[in-house]
């Protein structure tokens, strides 16, 4: 167990490695100035090259170099070193300003929000985000794994059906028709939930059961396959033999070995939701990570989508390792 985490942490790096340069070969590669503004007062020529200058903007192999040192720590690492950092908070202090205050991992300035940079930006929308996905993962596995078990109980019968069709109507529906009925609903006719906002906990429902839908008619299908096919299975059969109850072969042995294709979807799926859904971020004026990243998708702000990528790219290597000592602990045998 204690291998494998060490693998997975020696990984994580060089993965995000791959990430970060796949990332920025292909935001380089789009059309157009991250400095250039559709609207709003232009800078001059004379401006724009300074501070393409200043971010590396006129060079991909520069910034790509100037980037990594300063989003991997190395930066931080030879500052600290060097005592450079020490200096400038020196001279800080001596002209009366505060000493500036550098992060381990620093993912930049935006070049879309004035006076902001990315660790500042991730910071306070990622918890939201975060919160959001895990309740909806929550919502999503609770649901999910009981339909599924209910429905292989009475497998080809009319419970069955309905469970299945739920399940192809969650998978099917998009989540902005889901969102709007559910906002129709329950915030505009009965009047029982906000409609949008984020605070409190109320805030919560409608966004967190709008985004788990999809994920607990996957889990469904996933938990009533796994279930059925160990029901049938010859330990189970001697279970029933051996005059255990059916709720004992149902709970403590058929579901913990058809649990575990649920946990290889959640993994993954749990680092999708945390990392926010656009369009119920959207619709609910949820401020989670969605919304940042495709407006520096469409303004060009390289620093913040490289920023928000490795984000993702960090969780859903995470999620993915931790799916791995769940299945270690599920079932020992499974190397």
């Amino acid at each position: 167990m204690i291998g494998l985490i060490v693998r997975r942490l020696v990984q994580l790096p060089v993965i995000l490695l791959a990430i970060y340069t796949m990332t920025l070969a292909l935001a380089w590669a789009v059309p157009g100035s991250p400095l250039d503004r559709p609207e709003g007062r232009r800078p001059s020529a004379a401006v724009r090259e300074a501070m393409q200058r200043q971010y590396n903007l006129d060079s991909f192999a520069r910034f790509y170099v100037s980037y990594l040192d300063s989003a991997s720590g190395v930066r931080w690492c030879r500052e600290s070193y060097t005592g450079a950092a020490f200096a400038a908070a020196k001279r800080a202090t001596q002209a009366g300003l505060p000493p500036p205050t550098r992060p381990f991992f620093d993912l930049g300035p935006s070049l879309q929000y004035s006076d902001r940079r990315v660790n500042e930006i991730i910071g306070s929308a990622l918890p939201v985000s975060m919160t959001l996905g895990a309740a909806a993962m929550l919502i999503a596995t609770v649901l999910g794994v009981c339909a599924g078990v209910i429905a292989a109980l009475r497998p080809r019968s009319a419970l069955d059906s309905a469970t299945l069709g739920l399940a192809l109507v969650g998978v099917s529906v998009p989540s902005f028709v889901t969102g709007t009925a559910l906002v129709l609903a329950f915030g505009v006719w009965l009047a029982w939930l906000p409609v949008g906002g984020w605070g409190t906990p109320m805030h919560l429902v409608l966004p967190a059961f709008t985004l788990s839908l999809p994920f607990a008619a996957y889990i469904a299908r996933l938990t009533r396959m796994g279930m059925i096919e160990q029901l049938q299975s010859d330990y189970a059969r001697t279970a029933r033999a051996k005059g255990l109850p059916e709720r004992t072969v149902v709970l403590r042995h058929a579901l913990r070995n058809a649990i575990l294709p649920v946990v290889s979807y959640v993994g993954p799926a749990t680092a999708y939701a945390m990392t926010g859904s656009f369009v119920v971020e959207r619709i609910f004026q949820v401020p989670g990570m969605g919304e940042h990243f495709v407006n520096a998708v469409l303004n060009k702000d390289l620093f913040l989508i490289i920023g928000t990528v490795l984000s993702f790219g960090a969780m859903l290597i995470v999620f993915n390792a931790a799916v791995d000592v769940a299945y270690r602990w599920i079932d020992p045998r499974i190397e």
